[in-house]
């Protein structure tokens, strides 16, 4: 029997979400992830010299190069696949590794449990795997902050778009998803060295996530019964066209404030406030998880009630 797009889609959110990315498999193999990276690092430090013009043509060449790889590599995968049964499922299996739903909400946990138990060095530990900011000098609620922001943003990145591109484009559009954003968020920065040779891989990002990144905002505001309003108001403020949904919508179904300046590096950077109230505390990450939680299931119902008419 051959399983239609969703009902595939179906396999991989499940296995994904009841095993994750074992740990004897990633010290055996690494993750796919870790492999786009490695391959990311060789073009950029060969690649990234000479002017502005000069590096911004050599990122539209890493840009060009990461579609076609990773596009080739999930069409053979997937033909593979349809050579058995079996075979199906070691490519499902495959495929469930490209996306987040555990390992998210398990480094979310990591803060999450520290911070309840008052032991804020940790807690700023655990959170600086997830965040690129400088989490050193945070205080609980900077900590708290940052998770939700953090727990918002993956929720699109790491899942709604992984997903949203399987059913557009199977693996080859799986694939070409998760090595942009891989690319985006090694490269796509505004510091001197990326400025010009990320620009390529980071407009690609935001027209990668375009779509995803609304419907992410949609499935928290309906997951946490609100956040209409704060969503639709404060979503055009943030920085990026596509982050601001899902983190502007966390902010209004938590009723807190979200955003607001952070350092990189040891500078500072501003950053438009989301969201109104205090700002989050322990209790706040909690309740954010439980609202990520309840929007995967309404992703999952989405995505077997496209299984069910397909």
């Amino acid at each position: 029997m051959v399983l239609d797009r969703p009902s595939q889609l179906l396999v991989v959110l499940a296995a994904e979400a009841l095993v994750g990315y074992p740990q004897a498999v990633y010290r055996a193999v690494r993750h796919p992830v870790v492999w786009i990276g490695a391959l990311i690092s060789v073009f950029e430090t060969r690649l990234n010299r000479g002017g502005p013009p000069m590096r911004r043509f050599a990122g539209c060449v890493l840009l060009m190069l990461l579609i076609a790889v990773s596009a080739i590599a999930g069409w053979a995968l997937e033909r593979a696949g349809d050579a058995s049964p079996l075979a199906m499922v070691v490519v499902l299996l495959a495929a469930s590794t490209m996306l987040a739903q555990r390992s998210l909400k398990d480094h979310v946990v990591a803060v999450l449990r520290p911070l309840e138990s008052g032991h804020l060095e940790e807690a700023r530990r655990c959170v600086s795997r997830i965040v690129g900011r400088d989490t050193a000098a945070l205080d609980a609620q900077g900590v708290a902050t940052a998770a939700i922001e953090s727990l918002a943003e993956s929720f699109c990145d790491g899942i709604v778009a992984p997903a949203f591109w399987f059913l557009i484009g199977g693996l080859p559009g799986l694939f070409v998803c998760k090595a942009i954003n891989t690319a985006d968020s090694m490269v796509g920065h505004t510091d001197e060295r990326h400025r010009a040779f990320g620009w390529a891989v980071a407009r690609a990002d935001d027209l990668v996530n375009l779509v995803p990144a609304r419907i992410a905002g949609l499935l928290i505001c309906i997951a946490g019964l609100g956040g209409w309003r704060t969503m639709v108001r404060d979503a055009p403020l943030h920085a990026s066209p596509n982050g601001g949904w899902p983190e502007a919508a966390m902010a209004g179904v938590l009723a807190r404030q979200l955003g607001g300046p952070v350092a990189y590096a040891g500078e500072y950077a501003f950053r438009a406030q989301l969201g109104t109230g205090p700002r989050p505390d322990a209790t706040s990450l909690c309740a954010a998880l439980n609202v990520y939680w309840r929007a995967c299931l309404l992703m999952w119902l989405t995505v077997a009630g496209l299984a069910w008419l397909s």
